[in-house]
C-alpha cells in the first residue's frame, strides 16, 4: 500500500514545524501486552526498524520494546511501573486494558513520565491515545455487506481478544451496522484472538449449529481460518470481511482467479506503533500535542488486491511504517 492513502491534508503538514529541540538523551519504551499473531508481529517489527534509526541517528538515546508473557493486565501494569524505576522518560502503550492500566499510568504521569497509549488505549486522562475509530471500522463491514447482499441474511462474528477495547470497539460498530441493517442477523459469535489458526478452531466447533451463512464479520488475522473452517466442513464460502493479512490476501487473490470471489478488506496498520513513538518523541520536544489523535484504518478493495498482495511479505500485514512528518501531519489534523 502507498503512503498517500493514509495522509490527511497537505496543509497539516506545516503544522509542528518549530526546531525540535534536544532529545538525543531521552529514553521511550514500549509496553506491549501481546506478541500472539502476524499483525502484533509486525507491529514489533515496524517499532524496531524505525526506532533503530531514530537511535542511531541520535534523536532519541533508547526506544526499547518488552512484551508481557501473557495477556494479564496485572502483568503489564508491573511491566509499567518497573519502566518507572528504570528511569524511562516515556512510554509507549499497547494496552491489554482500556481501565485495569490506569493505576499503573497515572503513577508515571505522577513521576513526570509521557504515557503515550495506541490500538489498545488507555482511559487515564493524563495519557494521550493514537486510535483508529474502530467502531466506524465495524459498522463499515455491515455497510459492504449491505451493498453486496441488499436482502440481508445470516452472519457470523469472530471477535479478537476478550476485554481488549479494540475488540469491544469493532463489535459496538458490527451491532450499530445491524441495527440499521435489520435485514442481516448475526446467528454466531465466536472469539479468534485475532489468529487464523485460532479462528479456524473456533469457526469449525461453531459451524454444526448454523443456520446457512450469506457474511463472516471479523476482526483482522481471521479471515483465512474461517475460510479454511467453512471448505473443510463442506459449507457455501461466504463473503468473509478480510483484514489484510498476507495468507488471507492470497486465498482471496486465488479465489477471485477462480471464481470470482470478491470482498474487502480492512485493519490498522501494525505501523501505527511508529507514530506512538514520534507523537512521545514530539510531547518530549515540547509540542503541543492533543490527547486524542486519530488515524485512519488500511483498507484493501478489489481494485487494490494485487497492490496490496504485491507490498506485503509472506506470513505479514499490509502495512506503513510512520515518519517524523507523518506524525506532525497528524497532530495538525486533530489540532485543526
Amino acid at each position: 500500500m502507498t503512503r498517500k492513502g493514509l495522509m490527511l491534508t497537505a496543509a497539516a503538514m506545516l503544522a509542528g514545524t518549530a526546531a525540535m529541540a534536544d532529545t538525543a538523551d531521552k529514553k521511550i519504551a514500549l509496553s506491549n501486552n501481546y506478541a500472539g499473531n502476524s499483525w502484533r508481529q509486525a507491529m514489533l517489527e515496524s517499532w524496531k526498524r524505525v526506532t533503530d534509526k531514530a537511535v542511531a541517528d541520535g534523536v532519541v538515546a533508547s526506544a526499547d520494546a518488552f512484551t508481557t508473557a501473557e495477556n494479564q493486565a496485572t502483568e503489564q501494569a508491573a511491566q509499567i511501573q518497573n519502566m518507572i524505576l528504570q528511569g524511562y522518560d516515556a512510554i509507549v502503550i499497547n494496552a491489554a486494558s482500556p481501565t485495569a492500566l490506569n493505576g499503573a499510568v497515572k503513577e508515571a504521569c505522577d513521576a513526570g513520565i509521557t504515557v503515550v497509549s495506541f490500538d489498545g488505549i488507555v482511559t487515564e486522562p493524563c495519557a494521550w491515545r493514537v486510535a483508529v475509530d474502530f467502531k466506524a471500522m465495524g459498522k463499515g463491514e455491515i455497510d459492504y455487506l449491505a451493498g453486496r447482499l441488499p436482502e440481508g441474511g445470516n452472519l457470523l462474528e469472530i471477535r479478537g481478544l476478550a476485554g481488549v477495547s479494540v475488540d469491544d470497539e469493532i463489535h459496538a460498530g458490527i451491532q450499530e451496522g445491524v441495527a440499521a441493517h435489520p435485514n442481516f442477523k448475526v446467528v454466531g459469535s465466536v472469539n479468534g484472538d485475532w489468529a487464523q489458526d485460532v479462528a479456524q478452531k473456533a469457526v469449525a466447533g461453531i459451524l454444526p449449529s448454523l443456520p446457512d451463512i450469506v457474511g463472516v464479520v471479523t476482526q483482522g488475522g481471521d479471515g483465512y481460518g474461517a475460510a479454511q473452517a467453512f471448505a473443510a466442513a463442506g459449507r457455501p464460502t461466504p463473503i468473509i470481511i478480510m483484514g489484510n493479512r498476507q495468507d488471507e490476501l492470497k486465498w482471496w487473490g486465488e479465489q477471485r482467479d477462480a471464481n470470482q470471489y470478491e470482498t474487502m478488506s480492512t485493519s490498522i496498520a501494525p505501523g501505527v506503533s511508529t507514530l506512538a513513538f514520534w507523537v512521545a518523541q514530539q510531547i518530549l520536544d515540547g509540542q503541543d500535542v492533543p490527547k486524542d489523535l486519530t488515524v485512519p484504518f488500511l483498507s484493501v478493495t478489489q481494485d487494490t488486491l494485487d497492490q496490496a498482495l504485491e507490498s506485503t511479505p509472506e506470513g505479514g500485514v499490509t502495512n506503513v511504517d510512520y515518519t517524523l512528518d507523518d506524525a506532525k501531519q497528524v497532530i495538525g489534523g486533530s489540532a485543526s
